[in-house]
């Protein structure tokens, strides 16, 4: 059997204040998910549980070596879950607000595609 692409959904997520870019990679993956439902897992797919497809995630985000891994993947509620992170997204001068921790005027945005994967018999 070999995997097929049966959806990819794309998002876009901010940390506005906290200059995280795991949390705006998160919500990237929550933004991109956030309005799907996948009947064709059970229906064309014939998978038995969300948990047999396969949910590739590519992130862009500024300083993508602060990503942290889990935190972004633990948004996917279901499936083999796999994530590339590279460097991209964008830095806007924002405003730094001390009582919201700010280290800096940093807004960060990243970018996400959600890949849905299925075994699928050959063409």
């Amino acid at each position: 059997m070999a995997l097929r692409r049966l959806v990819i959904e794309m998002g876009m997520g901010v940390d506005q204040h906290g200059q995280d870019p795991t949390v705006a990679a998160a919500r990237a993956v929550r933004n991109a998910i956030a309005h799907n439902a996948l009947p064709g897992i059970w229906e064309v797919a014939g998978l038995t549980h969300p948990d047999e497809m396969v949910v590739e995630v590519q992130v862009a985000a500024p300083y993508p070596e602060r990503v942290r891994e889990e935190d972004v993947l633990a948004v996917l509620p279901f499936g083999q879950k796999r994530l590339q992170v590279q460097d991209g997204g964008l830095v806007v001068q924002g405003r730094a607000i001390p009582e919201l921790a700010d280290r800096n005027d940093e807004m960060l945005l990243a970018l996400a595609a959600v890949t849905v994967w299925v075994e699928a018999g050959e063409k």
